[in-house]
């Protein structure tokens, strides 16, 4: 990079952990976020935006046995969250890398009862291998990780070790700060809601297609 140019800076956006940030803090007004506007609002002037990266999985779906209650329940997550899936891919500098849930089965110690749930995995693995890639191809100055997910703290110390030219950056969303990744990162600060608030999409959002996706109704 020649010395007068911009530095260079790409988000990596720990989707489920920045969901259950804002749910922790009663943030349901800031689901419909503009993840690409979000990371520009982070940078600074002096910095180029360059890529946004958001790693989430798809909920699952009800299965045989769940309840009717249950099953529309999940049915609508799904719902909200296709649609905000979809508005996201809309943004020109996002790209989404997709894990998958796992069903666990769990056991009641008290009174033996088992049923199954179901967990979110992948994303710090799939966070940790983009941001050792891009920094081999060189193709960050800065890396800003959303998350507080502590799994993060070994590829973050390896980026500093083996490049020490390049910062690594921690935005914990809401209610999500984690002590070694304070210490692993070259800086670390808490997403300001005034950010959030002004990282919004649009209430409708057009698709090539000529679809327009409506933010949900219970998002407002």
């Amino acid at each position: 990079m020649a010395s007068n140019s911009p530095s260079r800076v790409t988000t990596y956006i720990d989707g489920f952990n920045l969901y259950f940030g804002l749910k922790a803090a009663k943030y349901r007004r800031f689901y419909w976020l503009d993840l690409q506007a979000l990371s520009q609002n982070l940078i600074k002037p002096s910095q180029s935006l360059q890529a946004v990266k958001f790693f989430t999985a798809r909920i699952a779906g009800p299965r045989p046995g769940d309840s009717p209650r249950k099953t529309i329940t999940l049915k609508d997550k799904r719902c909200r969250q296709t649609t905000y899936l979809d508005a996201l891919l809309t943004l020109p500098l996002l790209t989404m890398y997709e894990g998958h849930y796992l069903s666990k089965p769990v056991i009641c110690k008290r009174c033996q009862n088992q049923w199954s749930k179901h967990e979110e995995k992948m994303t710090d693995v799939n966070i940790a291998t983009e941001l050792l890639l891009d920094a081999f191809a060189d193709a960050f100055d800065t890396a800003i990780i959303i998350s507080g997910d502590s799994d993060l703290t070994p590829p973050i110390k390896a980026v500093r070790q083996r490049f020490p030219g390049k910062r690594i950056v921690m935005a914990f969303p809401p209610n999500r700060r984690a002590s070694q990744l304070e210490q692993a990162a070259d800086a670390y600060f808490t997403i300001d809601p005034a950010k959030l608030s002004k990282s919004q999409l649009p209430a409708q959002v057009p698709l090539p297609n000529g679809h327009i996706l409506q933010r949900p109704s219970l998002w407002k």
